[in-house]
Formats: C-alpha cells, structure tokens, sequence
C-alpha cells in the first residue's frame, strides 16, 4: 500500500489499523535540539480521542504514547522519531456481522476491489484512528512553529445548518475549548450541541465545517508551481476522513464578486515579514506563496456513514441485504477533527518553512 508518508523535508509516516495492536509513525526532518513538551502532545491527543463527551464515540482510549526513537532526555536528536500508542478498547467483534458486507458510503468495496482483502474490523487502515498519529506528529510541528511564533488554531463554524456568521476576527478563539462542540461562540455552540443529540437520538448523523486560522506566517512559505502553499494545505486537509470540501480566502464566494472588489489593496509594509492589506480575501496566500496575512481556510465534513438505523446495502456476492450499524460511533466528526486539522496545518507550515530555508542565497 503506497500513500503513507506526507511531506518532503518534514516528513510523516503513519501505520496501524483500528483495531491492530497499535497505530503510530515515524517522523524524519526534525531537526535535533528542539526540548519538547511531552505534556502538551498529551494534551493534543486528548483533544481528538475518543470517549471525550456525549457527542463523541465512546470507545475509550487514553492514547498514551510511546516514543520508540528520535528523543532523548525530551530534546530531539535530530533522528527519525518513532512514536506508537496502543490499542486498549478495541471490539473487533462489534465488526463480525460486516465481514462479507459493504456499508454505504464506507471504503469497504473499494477496499476489497483494490486489494481483493480488507480489514472489516472498524474499517482498518481506512479508520480515522490513524489520525491519532497526525495529532502526535503535529503537536512537534506546533513546537517548532512555535520557536517562530507562528500560531494555529481551528474551531467549529457549522454543524448542519447552524451556521456561525461571525469572522474569525470579531470572535475569542480561546473560547472554543470551553464546550464540547468547540466553537468559540456560546450560543451557536449550545445550538449545535443540540443538533448533533437529536442527529444521534434519531440513529443519524451530521456533518460540519472547521475555520482554521495561521497567523503570523512569514512570507515566503510555499512553491509557486504544483507546491502552492494553499494546494498543499488542501492535500493535507482533504486527506483526513470524511472531508469533502476546501476553500480559504474568500473562496467559493469570490466567485461572486467583481475584480475591483477582491483585490486586497496593500496598505503597508512593516519590515520584511509583514505586509498589511485592506482586505484578505487572497487569505494570506499570493502566487501559492504567504504574504504575511493570516491564512484561513475552511473544511467541509460529510455526515458519518455509520448510521443507526437500517440501510439496504450488498453482500460481497452482489446479493442485496439489509444492514444496521453497531457499535461506537461519532455521530458527528467535527468536535473531534479539530485537533487533526491544526496538526495537518502544521505539518504543511512546518515542512514548507525548511524547505524556504535554503530558497535563497544569503547576502
């Protein structure tokens, strides 16, 4: 199975199945002296696992990691680092009744077509358990950024059709912590909350969309041709399970607006690393390289294809049969996928700043 390793210089390889023995990575590029907060990579990974509220699924995993390689006293070496945490709740037999079956909208028959085998235990590789090894990885590329004060944070912006109509700007992002939704807004949250319990009461679903904002970016990140900084985010992002749209700047909405009222009409330059514009509809990004704005972009989340309730689906013989879902199951992805977009903007910021490192000759 090719398409397991992302990035070029900061680079991640992730392995494990949902309920393998373990999942974890190896991660090649970090440079050796960064002192790591271990309890901070603890903390990212709580934020994503299982079993932290109501409306999440309620498998219970601590995610306690394992570093294998690549540290030593908590400073990095500058080594691959190897990292794994093991499965401790896994229920292979909640999965029995889908050895022969395909679920819809699931990668079960895809899967199966491909390879002619499949882990039908929770979906295997295809889980979103292995993004757990994202969030461990991210949480190093968050440190390091951090050594240069660049700043990621994601938050909830929709659950369904509650929308929240607020800009990133006019809203405390430190808020969206403080519900288990995560959106900085209270009331919209309590609306969303409630929507996700009546999706989950009634056996169904719903999708979502996560705002991510970075900022105090330098400029420069990013290749002007296929490696757009922008295209790599959208790799990155539309890799995580159950994404289904990308949009930064102004988006699909810029489709909309004339020229004269898109432009970003430059109103400053700070020094070298900070250009001020009146707008931002480019979102931070110009010729697929940062100009120093804030990049914000958007990730479109589909309703979880598990569904409580009965669905008419095939059999691995082609024959028709009904089937029902079982098991734990999130009834909506969003709360929990926060954490894995911020890592896989991290991943991006990260590898794209070693890569500007050596862009240009010194003078």
């Amino acid at each position: 199975m090719a398409g397991n390793t992302f990035g070029k210089i900061f680079q991640l390889t992730t392995f494990g199945e949902s309920h393998g023995s373990a999942i974890g990575g190896v991660l090649d590029g970090c440079p050796a002296g960064l002192k790591l907060d271990l309890n901070f990579i603890q903390s990212e990974l709580d934020r994503r696992k299982p079993g932290q509220s109501t409306i999440t699924s309620q498998r219970k995993e601590s995610d306690a990691f394992e570093i294998l390689s690549g540290v030593y006293e908590g400073i990095t070496l500058g080594t691959p680092i190897a990292f794994l945490f093991r499965n401790e709740d896994d229920k292979p037999s909640d999965y029995e009744n889908l050895k022969d079956v395909y679920r819809p909208s699931h990668a079960d028959y895809v899967y199966d077509a491909k390879y002619g085998i499949r882990d039908y235990r929770g979906g295997g590789r295809s889980s979103a358990r292995e993004t757990g090894a994202r969030v461990f990885a991210g949480a190093i590329a968050k440190q390091l950024l951090g050594t240069e004060k660049i700043s990621i944070r994601a938050y909830v912006s929709q659950v369904g059709k509650i929308k929240l109509e607020k800009e990133y700007t006019e809203l405390n992002l430190d808020k969206s912590e403080t519900n288990m939704v995560r959106c900085p807004d209270e009331t919209v949250a309590g609306k969303m909350i409630q929507q996700i319990e009546e999706a989950k009461k009634g056996g169904d679903t719903v999708g979502g969309v996560i705002t991510c904002v970075i900022q105090n970016v330098p400029v420069g990140l990013g290749e002007p041709v296929f490696d757009k900084l922008h295209a790599d985010l959208a790799k990155a992002v539309m890799s995580i399970n159950a994404a289904h749209g990308f949009e930064y700047g102004s988006g699909f909405e810029g489709a909309a607006m004339k020229g004269s009222e898109h432009n970003d009409i430059m109103l400053a330059r700070e020094g070298k690393n900070k250009l001020v514009t009146k707008t931002n509809h480019s979102g931070g990004i110009l010729g697929g390289i940062s100009n120093g704005m804030d990049i914000c972009f958007r990730v479109a989340f589909k309703p979880v294809s598990t569904l409580m309730m009965n669905q008419q689906t095939i059999d691995s013989s082609g024959n028709a049969v009904g089937l029902k879902g079982k098991g734990r199951h999130d009834p909506c992805v969003v709360p929990r996928a926060v954490p894995i977009v911020e890592a896989m903007a991290a991943l991006v910021l990260a590898d794209h700043f070693f890569r500007n490192i050596n862009s240009k000759l010194k003078t």
